[in-house]
């Protein structure tokens, strides 16, 4: 049994405790939106924030983190997440959008570290999220924007 706090609710879990988060969360708590895209933690689309910290789902096992707090995509919420929703809208980033619910837990962990961030830090921060429909530019821009918004 492993128990977590998944978006601000207590869970118990039992499952094998070598279950990959993203499995747990996908196929027993149906939430969908953090994405299978690799498998090996290169690719991104499975981020979430575990103890307030960005986390690759897929290659974290659930007996790992027992006791944790969880928050997905669904979960998300504050003054970060808000402008980068926002950003990721006015700046029409999205394409394909499989990789978008990574990218903005990413973005929202970058902005919650480092508020004012230069195009190497973002960059660098960004860089373990792949994009197959390659909006980098506009995710960059993204950022910059939600920025702005949280300064003034």
């Amino acid at each position: 049994m492993t128990t977590l706090t998944i978006n601000g609710q207590e869970v118990t879990l039992d499952l094998d405790p070598e279950t990959p988060l993203l499995w747990a969360l996908r196929d027993e708590l149906h939430l969908t939106g953090t994405k299978f895209g690799c498998g090996v933690a290169q690719c991104g689309a499975c981020t979430v924030m575990l103890d307030g910290m960005p986390r690759r789902a897929c290659v974290t096992p659930i007996g790992s983190i027992d006791g944790s707090e969880v928050t997905t995509i669904e979960g998300m919420e504050g003054a970060e997440f808000d402008a980068i929703q926002t950003a990721w809208r006015a700046i029409d980033v999205p394409q394909c959008g499989w990789c978008q619910s990574g990218q903005v837990m990413q973005a929202t962990a970058l902005l919650q570290m480092v508020p004012s961030p230069t195009d190497d830090q973002i960059n660098d921060a960004m860089a373990g999220n792949i994009c197959r429909c390659a909006t980098y530019h506009r995710i960059r821009a993204a950022i910059h924007d939600a920025a702005k918004t949280l300064e003034g």
